[in-house]
């Protein structure tokens, strides 16, 4: 049960060393990869497509969540206080682990789509403006959630700083949402581009987005 004390974090929260040592080796790796990767598409790509684009969004996605990991390592190592910080962390924690889920759904279904309608294909016209405004849409998207949803993860409903009280339930609309947008429609997207993609180049590419993506652990 928790109390509706909000400076408490000190009697729930636990150390870990191990917790901490392994966001620490998270942090480093995925800084060095995912900033490679950011400085590879802005200085030295001279011509973007609608690719691009997509795997520009998974990339910001991604070092975002990767830099608030030092949040994450002082809370294994010392335990923060349960504040209004540790509601914006969670926010940030979500919004972007979320963005780079449907980030990654958005690729599937954009692989999908030339090779299941080919002909309609060579004809589509504005794919850069079309995956902009999809990666827009994401962000805007994950951001109304979570200002909607907001209460949720208020300091008196929080356990330790980065973990909800057990006998705090979401709201169900919210978890609907989660069960939705983070789990089967990713789902969905990724079995359909699979299948079409069987035996063709693009799905080396498909595999490879899919790697990319999940390469920062997500708590």
């Amino acid at each position: 049960m928790c109390t509706n004390a909000t400076n408490d974090s000190d009697v729930l929260c636990t150390h870990s060393i191990l917790e901490g040592s392994a966001y620490s080796l998270v942090f480093l790796l995925g800084l060095l990869i995912n900033g490679s990767a950011l400085w590879a598409f802005i200085a030295k790509r001279a011509t973007w497509t609608d690719s691009h684009i997509y795997m520009l969004n998974l990339a910001l996605a991604d070092i975002s969540l990767i830099l608030f990991l030092p949040f994450r390592i002082y809370d294994a190592f010392f335990c923060l206080p349960k504040t209004f910080l540790c509601t914006f962390l969670l926010f940030i924690h979500y919004i972007n682990m979320y963005a780079s889920i449907l980030t990654t759904t958005a690729i599937s279904v954009h692989r999908y789509l030339p090779i299941r309608f080919p002909l309609q294909a060579r004809s589509w016209r504005r794919k850069k403006e079309a995956a902009v405004s999809v990666c827009l849409l994401i962000w805007v998207f994950l951001v109304s959630i979570v200002v909607v949803f907001r209460q949720d993860n208020y300091p008196e409903k929080l356990w330790t700083c980065y973990e909800r009280c057990k006998n705090r339930r979401l709201h169900l609309q919210f978890t609907v949402l989660l069960l939705s947008f983070g789990y089967l429609a990713p789902l969905v997207g990724g079995v359909l581009s699979l299948d079409e993609v069987r035996g063709n180049v693009n799905a080396q590419e498909l595999y490879a987005a899919y790697v990319f993506d999940h390469l920062p652990l997500y708590a």
